[in-house]
């Protein structure tokens, strides 16, 4: 929710703030009244002036001579600067119902990308620069309240033609006849006008949901001098890594897709393959390019997790295994050298809500799993096989304050990590057995990890360990070193990538981490998450696919 505070920069709705702006640099003018958000101004900007008049859009120098022009009847439009210095601005041809995008380059002004304009009227045009990203996006709203966001970045898949691909990305309600907008790029705040009600803010991120009337009663002539007199409340930027791919929906609608672990092939590292939960129907197990390569419906199971070489009756196993919620119980997998899955068995385990589980391979070579339940209570299964048949039984437990649910079992540093949603996340260390001992809080949720905490994995590697952790209520993932005494090293968040047609991951459930090269751009491992909001095109949950070297040019980045 946006909070009260929060203001925007500069909403070009009326002639006293284009006069303002005008000593700044780039400014959107109007010679007749039209909508122009516009946006985040630099002081480095040029001494120049767009402005938009009955035969077309103008470029003006200081002096208020005209520079350039191009021809087009339009009435809605809006300008950005672009990272690299670029001006451009977006509007919509009043004869053709295109949208058309022009860029300032060497002072002239030339057709950089044209698209076909929404279904709906378009009532009025804001452009937004994705402060994480620099990624170029458009509000589109229409007069009945419906508005899209359109990403206009270079992407595989489009619905336009140009250099650039329009990308719906989103669509959202604002208000009916909307009298103006303006994003301010710093706060990721869309502002919108609406006449005889005031002024209300919407979460810009496409991946969030959010609004707020922030100025009730506002008229839209005195909007632009209410803002500009507002205190700006810029929202921190996470720095992102790219997703290289992602798997296909999931079967279940809804809050459906959870967990993911991955599975590496003893041979061919390209053929290894991911199991993902669908919480709503079974598990799912998909090829490195997302491909869904079997499905297993075995209901609502929750979480997962897997280790290779186990060994039992004198042969080694690759197993998984996953918490079963309706029946309260452990389901055991079997994987053959194809990536094969098969149900070996399932486990009761007296737990009255089952929730999350991790593994690990104990110092006998056996497979123990850590399930929990949402009462807080933590217990470790130890599997046994006995003429051919599968059994667990408990050997140890604890319990926390409140609800757990993601954990990882570091066997090297001889820990297990568990997440108490709402507190923080705790280090437990574990005996020359392998079971559970002393337990230390080493992350409150707080500044940095915000409540829920979720997934967690560890990346063993020869210049040390790292633990990645969901902070689901920031959309972003905090890495810390998995020895002690753990010290953050950073946090990052899983962004779009337009060139692939892959939309960015929030409110991560569930991850996991490979450290096996996997070959090609997986050569130093990889992670999987949980996407909890599915955009560009809009539709059921999934996970995202990241490169290993991804997360560690973020995270080292000066």
């Amino acid at each position: 929710m946006v909070k009260k505070t929060k203001t925007i920069g500069a909403l070009a709705i009326s002639a006293a703030l284009a006069t303002a702006m005008s000593v700044m640099g780039w400014v959107a003018h109007a010679a007749t009244p039209v909508v122009a958000g516009a946006g985040a101004v630099s002081a480095t900007m040029p001494k120049a002036v767009l402005e938009l008049g009955k035969s077309g859009l103008r470029l003006l120098d200081d002096k208020g001579q005209v520079v350039d022009e191009f021809g087009v009847r339009a009435k809605r439009w809006d300008r950005r600067q672009l990272a690299d210095g670029t001006t451009v601005a977006l509007l919509q041809d009043a004869d053709s119902g295109a949208l058309r995008l022009i860029e300032v380059r060497d002072r002239q002004l030339r057709e950089r990308a044209q698209w076909t304009g929404p279904a709906f009227d378009v009532e009025a045009v804001c452009l937004y620069l994705e402060p994480r990203q620099q990624t170029l996006q458009a509000f589109l709203l229409g007069s009945d309240g419906l508005a899209e966001q359109w990403l206009l970045t270079a992407a595989a898949h489009g619905r336009g033609q140009g250099r650039n691909q329009g990308q719906v990305l989103r669509q959202l309600a604002t208000v009916p006849d909307a009298k103006g907008c303006t994003v301010r790029d710093d706060e990721a705040t869309l502002y919108v006008a609406e006449a005889g009600v005031g002024l209300w803010a919407f979460v810009a991120d496409p991946e969030r949901a959010g609004r707020e009337l922030v100025a009730p009663g506002l008229a839209p002539q005195d909007m632009a001098l209410w803002m500009e007199a507002s205190a700006a409340q810029p929202r921190p930027v996470i720095p992102v890594a790219r997703p290289s791919a992602q798997t296909e929906p999931v079967r279940g609608g809804g809050d459906a897709a959870d967990d993911p672990a991955i599975w590496v092939h003893p041979t061919q590292p390209a053929r290894s393959r991911i199991l993902g939960t669908d919480k709503k129907r079974g598990l799912a197990v998909y090829d490195l390019q997302g491909r869904e390569a079997q499905f297993l419906p075995v209901g609502r199971v929750n979480n997962v997790d897997l280790r290779q070489r186990v060994r039992y009756g004198g042969r080694t196993w690759d197993l998984a295994v996953a918490t079963q919620r309706d029946r309260r119980s452990v389901l055991l997998f079997g994987i053959d050298g194809a990536g094969r899955i098969s149900t070996l068995a399932e486990f009761p385990t007296g737990l009255d809500e089952v929730y999350g589980i991790c593994s690990a391979r104990n110092p006998a070579g056996g497979l123990d799993a850590f399930v929990n339940d949402k009462d807080g209570r933590v217990l470790q299964l130890r599997v046994t096989q006995r003429a051919g048949a599968w059994s667990a039984s408990t050997v140890a437990s604890m319990k926390l304050s409140t609800q757990p649910e993601g954990c990882v079992a570091d066997e090297p540093g001889r820990q297990l990590f568990v997440g108490e949603e709402k507190r923080g996340l705790w280090r437990v260390a574990l005996d020359a057995d392998g079971r559970l001992g002393d337990a230390t809080l080493i992350l409150p949720v707080g500044e940095l990890l915000h409540a829920d905490v979720e997934g967690m994995a560890v990346h063993r590697g020869p210049d040390g360990a790292w633990l990645v952790v969901s902070s689901q209520g920031n959309d972003s993932y905090v890495v810390l070193d998995a020895d002690a005494p753990h010290a953050v090293k950073g946090r990052f968040g899983v962004g779009l990538n337009p060139a692939r047609g892959i939309d960015a991951a929030s409110e991560t459930d569930g991850l996991d981490i490979t450290s096996a090269s996997l070959g090609g751009e997986y050569g130093e491992g990889l992670l999987v998450v949980q996407d909890g909001h599915k955009r560009w095109p809009m539709g059921r949950q999934n996970f995202k696919l990241v490169p290993w070297r991804e997360v560690v040019r973020v995270i080292e980045a000066p």
